[in-house]
């Protein structure tokens, strides 16, 4: 399959038109690569050492032509490249390597088997509704029955190991021994959605990016606020794209090892 091809299959399922005003999805760089056979490296950002890892394929033998990611290389019009900024860096070796980057943001966010729904997947939730309905089978977020229930501490758990976050933070009232039967969920930033999610019914709701007062606010309104973290909630939809990619019958598709999450959660060394 070339590249325009699974292009127009991936925005037949994510329409662009989808996503968000401030939003920038689609491509990013396209260095005249829309005919050749695709060979896709999938991450979550575009980042500079995601670039470096297409190259070093390259030298490999592994022709890699395009950087399909979920979060958009370029949010505002550019008012200049400049040497020294990662950005010039990353449009520089796209141009002299030949590697396309397009992205699916908003647009993955809101369909059917995009980041919401993965997640609720991965807890197994039934009778899975949009938190926040946009169109047609579209929507933000995702809310469904836990079956059987759990207690929040077997939920959390749950989510530790699927998911593997470097920190759980959750409300500091909650109850660990409180039964969970329905769970909201949003990959990414997700706390300006906790008035759509209280009503709902949720009890508990894993997503991230939360500020002091949104737990506060949650706590307040009888919601248990889970923050996993931006890239964890979200990196298994990128997981779950090269599975549906492979599927396609592409000649090359993988899972970027140079993804990052900009968190590091430094734990001091206690003496003894």
């Amino acid at each position: 399959m070339i590249i325009a091809d699974l292009i127009d299959w991936f925005e037949g399922w994510a329409n662009p038109t989808w996503q968000e005003k401030w939003d920038n999805c689609g491509w990013q760089i396209e260095p005249g690569v829309l005919n050749q056979s695709a060979r896709v490296l999938v991450c979550l950002t575009p980042t500079l050492a995601v670039m470096e890892e297409a190259i070093a394929l390259q030298k490999a033998g592994t022709e890699v032509n395009l950087i399909f990611a979920h979060h958009p290389l370029i949010f505002n019009p550019l008012k200049s490249l400049r040497t020294g900024e990662a950005i010039t860096e990353i449009t520089r070796l796209a141009f002299s390597h030949q590697i396309g980057i397009y992205t699916a943001h908003t647009n993955f966010d809101q369909v059917q088997e995009g980041t919401a729904d993965i997640l609720a997947t991965l807890l197994k939730l039934k009778q899975v509704t949009p938190i926040v309905p946009t169109g047609a089978n579209l929507g933000y977020g995702r809310v469904g029955e836990l079956t059987p229930t759990l207690t929040l501490a077997e939920l959390l758990a749950q989510i530790q190991t699927l998911l593997n976050p470097p920190s759980l933070i959750i409300s500091p009232t909650a109850d660990l021994e409180q039964t969970i039967d329905k769970v909201a969920v949003l990959g990414g930033s997700g706390a300006s959605y906790i008035s759509d999610v209280v009503k709902t019914g949720a009890q508990a709701y894993l997503t991230s990016d939360c500020k002091f007062h949104q737990f506060q606010e949650s706590r307040d309104r009888g919601l248990i606020l889970i923050d996993a973290g931006h890239y964890a909630t979200e990196r298994p939809a990128c997981k779950f794209l090269v599975t549906k990619l492979t599927a396609l019958g592409l000649e090359w598709v993988n899972l970027s090892k140079k993804d990052e999450d900009f968190r590091y959660f430094f734990q001091q060394c206690k003496s003894t």
